[in-house]
């Protein structure tokens, strides 16, 4: 496999992980909590983590464009 074919694999699930956590925490956000400050804590956390892997894609996204056109 190419590089070009592993940073576009690395993309594509990079990519589909950042749908997925943000899909969890606007899915949290629709639960009544018992506890609100928990609830925000795990708010916070899903949004680092929503943030860290759409930077990652982002990132590889123009990675995977230039060794694609060499």
């Amino acid at each position: 496999m190419t590089l070009a074919g592993v940073l576009f694999v690395l993309v594509i699930v990079c990519g589909l992980s950042t749908l997925g956590v943000m899909m969890v925490g606007v899915l949290s956000m629709g639960h009544d909590a018992v506890d609100g400050l928990d609830n925000q804590r795990r708010s916070n956390r899903l949004m680092v983590w929503r943030v860290r892997l759409q930077l990652l894609t982002v990132l590889l996204m123009p990675l995977w464009w230039l060794s694609s056109r060499g």
